[in-house]
């Protein structure tokens, strides 16, 4: 087993409350899978509005969360950790389905195997989210990296020029890769950041 607590994962994810949404890693094993969790509390902002009289984790904040994980496999997985020159975007969820709604208390797990080999720099996932073993959501998850441009950091809000490694993309973290080519960034520029 290969656990992580909370300071391991502010060292492999550039993301940071309220965007942090792995809290803790049970295993992981590089090339192959990640099992964590998110603990889902009431004190998420995101259920003062979805929905007050009845809070459920939004879907696109489940399918976040396991992208997280996945990026921590992919860390784990090149051996290094994030760069502030570096960032990964989803460039597609196939199959995303969502089986039951995700409450406060309850505890996210998050499992997410490689699904085959890196291809011309895009990262593959199978993503599977269970409370209590019931499934309640999974997705393939397709991911790739890119080199960020100076010009294209974004000045934090009141910082005064620091760059945002993960702006711009729900999921953008400063990853290194070598296998990501102009093609794929190309692709990765069309793409949404999730």
């Amino acid at each position: 087993m290969n656990a992580m607590d909370i300071h391991a994962i502010l060292k492999h994810l550039p993301h940071r409350y309220p965007m942090l949404l792995v809290d803790r890693v049970f295993d992981v094993v590089a090339g192959k899978h990640i099992h964590a969790i998110k603990n889902v509390s009431i004190n998420e902002p995101f259920f003062s509005g979805h929905f007050p009289h009845h809070p459920v984790m939004p879907g696109v904040l489940i399918l976040e969360a396991l992208a997280q994980a996945a990026v921590i496999l992919s860390f784990k997985t090149l051996g290094s950790k994030p760069d502030g020159n570096t960032v990964y975007y989803f460039v597609g969820i196939d199959g995303a389905r969502f089986k039951r709604p995700v409450m406060p208390g309850d505890q996210l797990h998050l499992h997410v195997a490689m699904d085959g080999p890196v291809r011309r720099g895009l990262w593959k996932f199978h993503a599977q989210a269970k409370v209590d073993g019931v499934l309640a959501t999974e997705a393939t998850l397709i991911c790739t990296a890119r080199k960020i441009e100076p010009d294209d950091h974004v000045e934090a809000a009141g910082s005064g020029g620091a760059s945002a490694g993960g702006a711009g993309g729900g999921t953008g973290t400063g990853a290194s890769s070598t296998a990501t080519s102009s093609t794929d960034a190309s692709t990765a520029d069309k793409s949404s950041g999730a």
